[in-house]
């Protein structure tokens, strides 16, 4: 219950800060109380960086309650900017002619110092009196991290005010509404596929300034693809075109001003293009390692899997599921047959695709031979291999159950399989597969055509029951 209540407040104070108006002025400048005049000229911070012990006589609360605000001066013709609002109080004091106020900006390291001096006339008539000083001429960026500081001059050690303090961003209406840096533009784009060139024309955006524009694929952040591009601002011409190598899902086009922390728009269009994601399979025939990584951040189920050759339907080889939203997949000790293939399921859709599907790699093959009560079992291939085979009962499309016992075969080597004849019908298969790797695809034949005595064919002719018939995997489902 308490989570609850701190969510909740929370989200009103991030909605108070977004819709919270900022305060305008004019022009910006110092004003001090008690009707003493001030003036204030910029300053280093170096002279006053030094500090003195400070005087026995000097009050313990000489500074007092430094508070800081934003302020937006929007002067006739011009676009309004940002500027803090300094307050703070000071006890008047003989030993004190002025304050230091400086500002620290904690993302660029720049800073901006003022001096503000009394008349000494009047701080002498008004000693111990408090005077509050307010100053709102240091300009400041949207979102910017602030450090400011106020000291006395002379500078007395821990004598001091000080604070962080961060500029309203461009989620606040008021800012994002007046502040140039917030206007990140508008662009429409134009794809020329067949050059792999996206035209972008930009609009809306501040007059006589200079304007970027890139390509980048988004991660955590987005990533340079190629140089970025300068729309110059009086140039009457807003367009660029950007070169690209693939469309993926996660390139992306952005722009922004040519100004400090300016606000950046992105644009993603091609969000659904997964389809190029698939091809960056990689196969090391040295680990016999199959490898895929992503170009772009998805979510993706990869399963590696049998292709059926009846209905292109690729079957799931067992254990080989991989979850992967940025990492690489890979597997390891993977047969090279044509029929083994990858499957990327995302919400889109599914993919396969079949890295070895154009014979660059060793291919094995399974034949069989009837003889008389015996099915004899071949394997060939260009490299040296072990397999299993057995018999089984195919119930499913993509489901063989075993029937026997598995036979361990080499290449080059066969193995006899007893075959009674419950088992010569068109479900029973033999089903082989490697055992040298971690994943291999099964291949069945099935329909087999036992060589029994007195069995007659449709040609009435049993002497062909008694040759050696030969049938191919290329030839089965």
């Amino acid at each position: 219950m308490i989570n609850i209540h701190v969510q909740i407040l929370l989200t009103i104070l991030f909605w108070n800060s977004d819709c919270q108006i900022i305060p305008r002025i004019e022009e910006c400048g110092l004003s001090c109380s008690q009707g003493i005049h001030c003036k204030n000229k910029p300053s280093s911070g170096v002279f006053n960086s030094f500090c003195h012990d400070a005087p026995a006589s000097l009050p313990s609360m000489v500074l007092k309650s430094m508070k800081i605000s934003t302020v937006m001066k929007c002067a006739q013709g011009s676009p309004c900017s940002l500027h803090l609002n300094i307050k703070g109080t000071l006890s008047l004091d003989e030993n004190i002619r002025g304050l230091e106020i400086c500002s620290l900006s904690l993302d660029t390291q720049q800073s901006q110092c003022v001096n503000v001096r009394f008349a000494r006339k009047k701080s002498k008539i008004l000693n111990g009196k408090k005077v509050q000083i307010q100053f709102n001429c240091i300009e400041v960026n949207v979102a910017q991290h602030i450090y400011v500081t106020m000291k006395t001059v002379p500078n007395y050690c821990e004598v001091k005010l000080s604070q962080e303090y961060y500029v309203e961003d461009c989620r606040n209406s008021d800012v994002g509404k007046y502040i140039p840096a917030c206007s990140a533009g508008k662009f429409d784009y134009n794809v020329d596929r067949a050059r792999k060139i996206i035209s972008v024309n930009v609009s809306s955006f501040l007059r006589d300034e200079d304007y970027y524009v890139r390509l980048c694929h988004k991660w955590f952040t987005c990533e340079d693809v190629g140089a970025f591009a300068v729309i110059k601002g009086k140039e009457s011409l807003k367009s660029v075109s950007l070169k690209y190598s693939q469309l993926l899902p996660c390139l992306c086009i952005e722009g922004w001003l040519a100004i400090p922390d300016a606000r950046r728009i992105q644009l993603c269009p091609f969000e659904n293009d997964t389809k190029a994601l698939w091809d960056n399979i990689v196969y090391n025939p040295v680990t016999q390692t199959l490898a895929w990584e992503p170009a772009c951040p998805v979510l993706v189920m990869v399963n590696l899997c049998r292709l059926m050759k009846s209905n292109d339907y690729c079957e799931d080889i067992q254990n080989s599921s991989r979850s992967s939203p940025e990492k690489q997949v890979k597997y390891s000790r993977v047969d090279t047959h044509p029929r083994l293939c990858m499957k990327f399921t995302t919400k889109q859709g599914s993919w396969v695709k079949c890295p070895f599907a154009h014979g660059e790699f060793p291919a094995w093959k399974m034949r069989t031979a009837a003889v008389a009560e015996q099915i004899q079992v071949f394997f060939t291939s260009q490299t040296k291999a072990q397999f299993s085979v057995f018999v089984c009962n195919r119930t499913q499309l993509a489901s063989c159950e075993s029937l026997g016992m598995h036979h361990s075969v080499s290449v080059g080597d066969s193995v006899s399989i007893t075959m009674s004849r419950e088992m010569c019908g068109s479900t029973f298969c033999i089903q082989g597969w490697r055992t040298d790797v971690d994943y291999s695809v099964p291949l069945q034949i099935c329909d087999i055509h036992c060589g029994f005595h007195g069995q007659t064919y449709s040609d009435g002719n049993p002497a062909k029951a008694m040759a050696h018939r030969m049938k191919s995997v290329h030839s089965l489902h």
